[in-house]
């Protein structure tokens, strides 16, 4: 084969690649569900990004007991809590942290995760049966009972529960990395590259990994929503975000006491704020399954 021919077989398998993953993304935008969890997502990571530059906030300087519970205002939307705070602003502002937790936590969890799962799949043996012990003991306790054990062991904080929440996470990423890799170390092309002398920790990289990527993009897609309620659920125990700093979860266990009060708005925002960012997540995860699912490749 001369060097032209080469070229050219180079560009069409790039062409053929590069329409395989228009073609998924096309997939995904097609559907309704997936447009409508795009739509959602963005607009909150939209949120979060310009709040600090649109509408600057000091949450520690944050005080005016004479506007505590008004109702919903063309001055106040959202209305006001118990300290006279404006609640869309530290809804609006709550939603960085909350984002910031669904990204770090997703981070964390499916680096580890699929690190230990990929090494126990390709390796086996002792190794493999360690590494699936120990995340099988992770998964004997209730997840949110673990995250509160550690978050108490390492102290509350929003850090703190960024670290626990995204530990927790761990085995489930470790147990689907380990079955893409005990299923694709034996396809044809592993094994051809095996009997070429190429090394474990090239075919790791280099063909299991990329090979497996697209379960774990939708898994961790699927977790952001999971993490954003853990985290809510943790700063709803004052584990989480410490006051005056505005947190959703926060937001909420603080609003309890004025629900029979008839001041509804306090918790409803912030509850729909949730609401609406976990079920962004999901639809956007599912479509992305859908998409990238190769027995749905049919145009």
């Amino acid at each position: 084969m001369t060097q032209t021919d080469t070229a050219v077989s180079i560009e069409i398998q790039n062409r053929g690649s590069e329409s395989q993953f228009r073609r998924a993304m096309r997939r995904m935008i097609r559907t309704r569900s997936a447009q409508v969890g795009l739509a959602l997502v963005l607009s909150f990571l939209i949120i979060g990004l310009m709040a600090p530059v649109v509408w600057p906030y000091n949450a520690r300087a944050d005080l005016d007991l004479k506007a505590r519970l008004q109702s919903p205002s063309l001055e106040h939307p959202f209305g006001t809590d118990d300290l006279g705070r404006d609640v869309l602003r530290r809804v609006v502002h709550g939603a960085r942290v909350s984002l910031r937790v669904a990204v770090l936590v997703v981070l964390i969890s499916m680096s580890f995760g699929s690190f230990l799962g990929l090494v126990a799949g390709m390796t086996g043996g002792f190794i493999d049966t360690v590494i699936m012990r120990a995340m099988d003991i992770m998964l004997s306790f209730p997840y949110v009972l673990l995250a509160i054990a550690l978050v108490a062991a390492l102290g509350p904080g929003l850090r703190n529960a960024m670290i626990a929440i995204g530990i927790v996470y761990i085995p489930p990423y470790a147990r689907l990395a380990r079955s893409m890799a005990l299923q694709i170390r034996e396809e044809d092309y592993v094994l051809a590259a095996r009997a070429l002398g190429v090394g474990q920790r090239r075919i790791l990289f280099t063909h299991i990994l990329p090979n497996g990527l697209s379960p774990l993009i939708v898994m961790g897609t699927l977790s952001m929503g999971t993490a954003v309620l853990d985290a809510a659920a943790l700063g709803f125990l004052g584990l989480g975000q410490q006051p005056p700093f505005p947190e959703w979860g926060k937001m909420l266990v603080d609003s309890m006491q004025f629900i029979l009060s008839g001041s509804w708005w306090v918790m409803l925002f912030p509850g729909l704020a949730i609401m609406l960012t976990v079920l962004g997540f999901n639809l956007l995860g599912d479509g992305l399954r859908d998409a990238l699912d190769p027995r749905l490749r049919i145009d």
